[in-house]
């Protein structure tokens, strides 16, 4: 009886650590296992996600130029393409057990992409490239873009956690007429009152391309570049995703023109990728930065990437939190984090369930409800 307790208690003890052991899908493979497998059932959120689709034109130039009409001087600059309908993945323990949708389909990502901008600047402190996240830039960047008493104070951490409070023009785009306040006219918008660098929270573009911008000063080479060596590849991530930039976002590095890219699509521009490429991106984050045993990314950096910013408690480094603050969800486990894109792209990592849940023009209005529906049974 006792052997036969052990031999019960060692498989049960097995089955566990199999259980919650990851898989790493290799290249143009990915294995999947039905949710049941799982005592998981996300056939709800699946249908809630399909008959909830972004409600803007799927032409996204109507779509872009609708949703940012109200600011002075706005043009599409970068590239734009007409969207599919939406798409998603649910994995677990990197095994996908749920999908719907055109999920190989190439589409626009908008705002994500600054969580794939925020990526590039975790390589350059891993490769000491930035010697500390509170550097001010202008120890690194001397061309005049941080010139000045207000931009010289201005540190790495800063333009990541978009608190930097960055005053200029950048690629024709000035950073006060990005997402201006609606009761205040044009000559208030031009001479506002600058915030202390880190003591404020706005979400602006034009200040996020300044931070690509500086990064390529850094690197020497197009951000596409490093992110495809350092990430996408030793992930298994196909070749069709694109990351563009403007088609006047163009400077001189030793001698070569390079595109400083966009960190959305704004504007046009962004990351240009699959459903699948986004889920590969998000369990590598859920798996602290290791692919396979391959350490990408030091788990510090994933965990600093995390911590929210003192000016907005729901911010990391260009990635959401869903700690206490404006936009907590109160069903949602407050650890997870998000990034998140016009017309309702989403990456949900979730370390502790080990879970990534990618979903593709949602309507955005619509995504705690559907993400109360993927954990209502957890």
């Amino acid at each position: 009886m006792k052997k036969i307790f052990y031999s019960l208690l060692l498989f049960f003890f097995v089955s566990t650590l199999q259980a919650q052991k990851v898989y790493f899908p290799p290249a143009g493979e990915w294995q999947t296992k039905t949710s049941k497998e799982f005592d998981l059932d996300f056939s709800e959120a699946i249908q809630f996600a399909e008959e909830n689709e972004y409600s803007e034109s799927r032409d996204l130039r109507q779509a872009i130029l609708k949703g940012f009409q109200s600011e002075p001087y706005h043009q599409l600059l970068g590239p734009v393409k007409r969207r599919g309908g939406p798409a998603g993945l649910i994995l677990k323990n990197g095994y996908i057990v749920a999908q719907w949708g055109a999920v190989d389909r190439v589409d626009m990502t908008f705002s994500v992409t600054k969580s794939f901008l925020s990526t590039t600047a975790l390589i350059a402190l891993q490769q000491e490239k930035i010697k500390n996240v509170n550097d001010s830039v202008a120890r690194y960047i001397w061309d005049g873009t941080f010139e000045g008493s207000h931009n010289s104070k201005i540190t790495w951490k800063h333009l990541l956690q978009q608190n930097s409070d960055w005053s200029g023009e950048l690629w024709g785009s000035y950073d006060w007429a990005d997402r201006p306040p609606r009761d205040q006219n044009i000559d208030q918008w031009r001479s506002r009152a600058l915030h202390e660098p880190g003591s404020y929270f706005k979400y602006n573009d034009v200040r996020v391309n300044v931070l690509a911008y500086s990064l390529l000063n850094i690197f020497r080479e197009p951000l596409p570049k490093v992110l495809k060596n350092n990430i996408m590849d030793p992930i298994g991530a196909s070749s069709s995703w694109r990351w563009f930039g403007y088609e006047n976002s163009w400077t001189a590095i030793d001698g070569l023109q390079m595109q400083s890219v966009s960190g959305g699509g704004h504007s046009g521009g962004g990351m240009f990728i699959s459903t699948t490429d986004m889920a590969r991106f998000g369990l590598l984050f859920m798996n602290n930065g290791n692919w396979n045993g391959q350490q990408l990314l030091h788990p510090d950096l994933i965990e600093e990437a995390g911590m929210p910013s003192e000016a907005n408690s729901n911010y990391g480094y260009m990635w959401w939190l869903n700690a206490a603050g404006d936009r907590h969800m109160e069903a949602i486990d407050s650890e997870i984090f998000y990034a998140a894109g016009f017309g309702g792209n989403f990456i949900v990592v979730d370390q502790k369930r080990k879970m990534v849940i990618v979903t593709r023009w949602l309507e955005p209005s619509k995504f705690e409800e559907f993400l109360n529906l993927v954990y209502k049974d957890l």
